[in-house]
């Protein structure tokens, strides 16, 4: 699919990009332009364009605003020390996309063209890409975001271009079917580490009460209506001082299942790295399984298996599970300090040593200061 740009682009100037670089925050500033796809049951998909960006027009009727017939996905663009522009595992995004799509009953855009839509618009706007952890930026004066540390492990200086595709059923029909007029667009946003004070444990709550997903539902799809789902228990973790909630399993609420927006691995005291199986409630995450063949080369075992709370509690204190940490493509690597619940307080002894080793390896490969050899890395531009 080839897509085709602005005869006349118009471009933020030099120093508009620079102040945005210099406190680019999270998915609050967006570059200049979008890539679109549209899609009919008639003509499949069609009229492939990288467009300005700016608001959607849509019928007040169309789908997506009454039955949600909507997905997403979220990963980077990465500047590396030679001025390059990489993304990380987006095969993996593609595929995860496409499973997404069929849940939802959307089309199911093909991996060249969900690849092509992304290098187009990073193509066009890569005056955008931040410095990322080294070099420096196309535009002088532009703070490189260097760890003073010089290494990554501490998370300050980790910017980059975050890239959200998306798709949702645009017809204009009041009736529960599959939409027959859909769109794919690809926007993107300068942004710095999703915690601004660098990685630090966190606190999260462990909710018993409302379910994020359940078996047969869309817990594996990446879909709006399961964060939306989220969001109240979410509030609730705000009431308790956490950053975060831990939902369980929708059925015996005795289970692991992920946080509003990450997976969870615990580190255990004989070097497992332990992680609930997904089993169609638990979302795929790029970041989780890249996180767990990371471990593996260096020398620690990943397990995929049912984890229950009780199992949790009891690891911690008598010392099987060491430390505990979330990952997710925003955030990447975040250790947690403790889990508050109903129950009470259980605080995680550990410092964070082995998620932070972690961390540091895969965000090294993904900025190109350690070698890619798993073959994760696409070039953009």
């Amino acid at each position: 699919m080839e897509f085709t740009l602005p005869t006349d682009p118009t471009f933020s100037d030099a120093a508009t990009i620079a102040r945005v670089h210099a406190n680019p925050g999270f998915g609050v500033h967006f570059t200049d332009h979008m890539s679109r796809v549209e899609w009919t049951a008639d003509q499949g998909w069609h009229d492939a364009a990288v467009v300005p960006y700016g608001p959607i027009q849509l019928d007040p009727a169309a789908a997506v605003l009454h039955y949600a017939q909507e997905i997403f996905e979220g990963m980077k663009a990465y500047r590396h020390g030679d001025g390059s522009v990489w993304t990380f595992r987006p095969e993996a995004n593609a595929a995860r996309y496409a499973r997404s799509a069929t849940r939802l009953q959307l089309p199911v855009l093909p991996a060249a063209d969900f690849l092509a839509s992304i290098e187009a618009l990073v193509r066009l706007d890569e005056r955008w890409v931040p410095a990322g952890l080294d070099g420096r930026s196309d535009d002088e004066g532009v703070d490189d975001g260097r760890c003073e540390q010089g290494h990554s492990g501490g998370g300050q200086g980790e910017q980059s271009l975050y890239l959200r595709p998306f798709m949702f059923a645009r017809e204009a029909y009041l009736g529960v079917r599959a939409a027959r007029s859909v769109t794919h667009l690809v926007i993107a946003s300068p942004v710095g580490p999703y915690f601004p004070g660098g990685v630090e444990p966190v606190d999260i709550w462990l909710e018993d009460e409302f379910s994020r997903a359940a078996p047969g539902g869309t817990g594996a799809a990446k879909c709006g209506g399961n964060y939306a789902a989220s969001l109240q228990a979410q509030a609730k973790a705000a009431e308790h001082g956490c950053s975060q909630v831990l939902f369980l399993d929708a059925v015996e609420h005795r289970w692991l299942e992920e946080l509003g927006g990450m997976n969870i691995v615990l580190v255990s005291a004989d070097g497992e790295l332990v992680t609930p199986e997904t089993s169609g409630t638990i979302l795929e995450g790029v970041t989780r399984s890249s996180v767990l063949q990371v471990g593996r080369d260096l020398g620690l075992t990943p397990v995929e298996r049912p984890v229950a709370w009780a199992e949790v509690v009891a690891g911690v204190e008598a010392g099987r599970f060491t430390e505990i940490f979330a990952c997710g493509t925003a955030a990447v690597i975040t250790p947690i300090r403790a889990i508050r619940s109903n129950g009470g307080e259980l605080v995680v002894p550990g410092s964070g040593e082995v998620s932070l080793r972690i961390r540091e390896r895969l965000v090294d490969i993904q900025y190109g200061r350690a070698e890619d050899t798993h073959g994760w890395l696409y070039r953009l531009a």
